[in-house]
């Protein structure tokens, strides 16, 4: 049973099914001769414009200017997204790091987690897993089998085709098949649209134990020799026949198909599939509709009312006050990400706690600390000249540039201003070529087959610039870019203005909410709406799905857009960034954050681990891209770089913080560790220990590329006295009377 939660939320409790008082459940209505219920539209989000200039705020200019793009590049690296894509989706922007990626990629057959189940497409053949888990201390994984599949009986070879897509689902079609799935995430149904009569064939790699039907035909239970016990409703009679010990077929049917394993092969649970299966959603999408809140809307066929499912971070942030559900707390399926839990009603509302962006420390400095700081800061600044950037890569320059920026911000708080003009010009000197297109060795392009930009090195190497040029990492190096932009347009509004549609640019290529077919990039690239984290895996096919290591860096992505919307005065850019970053947070809290006795994870990998390295959509793994299991300073490290005020709300939980440091701490005795990685462990030591940290960071004799010791100095100096508490969403939240 899962714990009273803040929330006010009606719930039943399927083991007795009994009424709840506050608003006793009614049956629905029968079905009407057409029995479809298409939900009501709902507003239409903006999408973040890339104007040219820096217009004002009442233009007389009756037409709207052409955004600003880099120069276009015919790609050598980029797969062809026509195979999988239907002609009119072909026109418009693709998603490149999406939940559905490998059904876009090489022959489309690699396997989708779609909450509960496992699909995979092949062979004009859909094949759906209820997954088992494989665990140890070092990681654990869903295992795919084909539990059912499902095709025509007369299996004309064809490649599946997504005919549309949307937040929270894709229709994907075998057209010579006469067969059309919606597959919607979190869905307990595989629901399948069959047309023209056809014959349809429902196989197992397991042995079928019994199979029967109800008399009218409408539902056949399959009893497997897994232990598994799985329900086929149909819109009207169908015939189906158990022709061999693992193959049913049908005589030619056409209408709606639904199919569903029952929880734990529990019979309690059978009537609540029973009660919900005539109600089935073909699309559902993600609206922001104000500051701090999301709502799912899924359109819905059939009749009555629909049950899908929630992860453990959908049931911490549901809004009781704003929508109308129930749910149904002992009504679960197993998965990966934590017990996935029935929730019934058409639309839901996500807020999660506000999160407050700001460009200095949410608590202040003490005037006794701003000598050590003002010492580190003049170093500091006098080494950018002494030391050009060298590096052509985009991430490793992004980083460099957005060090420089943090020291101007820092100047700022401690109010030593005679470094600005240094740190000013070192930031036009060195963001002005990449935005010009005159930087030697790199640059930003624009794609237009999928819809993006990419580097010049990474649009002829798929491994330049760590897969940027295939969509990787895009979130993690624009965002280093966006936030010293942000601090340049801050300190130097002229040159803001005059950049302010490349800024823009950049932004929009993983900040863009709209939908147009117009449009120049997908909407929110990385960010998935309904795991409620980025995913950093572009254009590459793995048998896991997309995969994200570096939260930190995700959380970077959303707050420098939101300092982009502070600089340009954009409400929308900041509300938009700030709420991606609060909800970044709670998915880095909730899945890569290991905390002792948590149960989201086997007990063998929670002792074992304090952090995620690398998260996939199918598993997690303890080693990281560049480090093993065994670097733990690494492991912390990319956990929390960079450095900034929003560092303290992703490691708000003190108690977890020390366990973390603590976990971490032996490493730091190994041969080799390098000094940058242990400023990180220091930088957490300093949230409970201030001057034990502060004498460790002092004795430091280098830093991570992207941190120095002026920043570490401030983040210690700047911690406020211990028992404080981060202060998150307390008195400095812009947007909390919208909460």
């Amino acid at each position: 049973m899962l714990k009273k939660i803040r929330r006010r939320v009606k719930t039943l409790i399927t083991k007795s099914f009994k009424k709840p008082k506050s608003k006793p459940y009614k049956p629905p209505p029968p079905p009407s001769p057409n029995p479809s219920i298409p939900s009501p539209s709902p507003p239409s989000e903006p999408e973040i414009e890339v104007p040219t200039t820096m217009s004002p705020p009442h233009s007389h200019h009756t037409h709207k200017q052409t955004p600003f793009l880099f120069p276009q590049t015919q790609s050598t690296v980029l797969p062809d997204p026509s195979p999988f894509f239907s002609q009119n989706l072909l026109k418009t922007p693709l998603p490149t790091n999406s939940f559905f990626q490998n059904l876009t990629l090489k022959n489309g057959d690699q396997p989708e987690y779609f909450h509960p189940y496992l699909i995979k497409s092949a062979s004009s053949s859909l094949s759906l897993c209820y997954p088992s888990r494989f665990s140890n201390s070092a990681f654990l994984y869903q295992v795919f089998n084909a539990d059912l599949t499902i095709s025509n009986t007369q299996n004309p070879q064809e490649r599946h085709v997504i005919s549309s897509f949307n937040d929270l689902n894709i229709t994907l079609e075998f057209p010579s098949s006469n067969l059309r799935f919606f597959l919607v995430r979190g869905s307990p149904f595989l629901t399948c649209s069959v047309s023209n009569r056809t014959s349809i064939s429902i196989s197992t790699i397991h042995a079928i134990l019994s199979f029967s039907s109800n008399e009218s035909r409408t539902k056949y239970t399959i009893k497997l020799n897994n232990n598994q016990t799985w329900l086929v409703y149909t819109s009207s009679s169908i015939d189906l026949t158990n022709t061999s010990v693992s193959l049913i077929t049908s005589t030619g049917f056409s209408g709606i198909v639904r199919i569903a394993v029952l929880p734990e092969s529990d019979p309690q649970f059978e009537s609540v599939l029973d009660r919900f299966s005539s109600c089935y959603p073909v699309s559902g999408e993600a609206v922001f509709t104000k500051p701090f809140a999301l709502e799912y809307k899924w359109e819905k066929k059939g009749w009555g009312d629909l049950l899908m499912l929630a992860h453990p971070l959908h049931l911490k942030l549901i809004n009781g006050d704003d929508c109308d559900v129930t749910v149904l707390e002992d009504f679960k399926y197993k998965s990966i990400d934590g017990d996935l839990v029935g929730v019934v009603g058409d639309s839901w509302v996500l807020k999660p706690d506000p999160v407050s962006v700001t460009w200095h420390s949410t608590k202040g400095i003490k005037q006794d600390s701003y000598s050590e700081i003002i010492s580190a800061l003049t170093k500091d600044v006098e080494a950018l000249n002494s030391a050009p950037i060298a590096t052509t890569s985009s991430y490793f320059y992004g980083k460099l540039i957005a060090r420089a920026a943090r020291l101007a911000l820092i100047a700022e708080e401690v109010g030593y201003l005679d470094v600005i003009p240094a740190i000013k010009k070192y930031l036009r000197d060195t963001i002005e070529p990449w935005l010009d297109g005159t930087f030697g060795g790199n640059g930003f392009l624009h794609d237009s087959k999928w819809g993006g930009i990419v580097t010049k090195q990474g649009s002829a190497d798929s491994g330049a610039d760590f897969g940027f040029g295939i969509y990787n990492d895009h979130h993690y190096h624009l965002g280093y870019f966006i936030y010293a932009i942000s601090v340049l347009a801050k300190i130097d509004p002229a040159w803001g203005r005059k950049y302010r549609a490349q800024a823009y640019s950049l932004a929009a290529d993983y900040m863009n909410l709209g939908r147009r077919a117009n449009s120049n990039y997908p909407r929110l690239r990385c960010f998935d709406l309904y795991k409620l984290h980025s995913w950093a895996g572009g254009l590459t096919e793995f048998g896991d799905g997309r995969n994200q290591e570096s939260t930190s860096e995700a959380v970077n992505a959303y707050y420098s857009a939101a300092l982009l919307g502070l600089a340009y005065g954009d409400t929308h850019l900041v509300a938009t960034g700030s709420m991606l970053a609060a909800l970044e947070i709670k998915a880095a809290q909730m899945w890569w954050q290991v905390k002792e006795g948590d149960n989201i994870y086997e007990p063998d990998f929670t002792r074992e681990n304090r952090l995620v390295g690398v998260l996939w959509a199918n598993k997690r793994d303890s080693g990281l891209w560049f480090a093993p299991p065994e670097w733990k300073e690494c492991r912390l490290g990319i956990q929390l770089l960079p450095i900034l005020p929003i560092s303290e709300v992703l490691f708000s939980d003190v108690a977890f913080v020390r366990q973390l440091v603590e976990w971490t701490e032996p490493a730091l005795s190994r041969e080799g560790v390098g000094e940058g990685w242990k400023g990180f462990v220091y930088a957490l030591q300093g949230i409970y220990d201030k001057q034990g940290a502060l004498a460790k960071i002092r004795s430091l004799n280098g830093y991570d590329d992207g941190n120095s010791l002026t920043n570490l100095l401030w983040w210690i100096h700047s911690r406020g006295e211990e028992g404080d508490g981060c202060g998150i969403g307390e008195n400095i939240c812009w947007f909390k009377h919208y909460h």
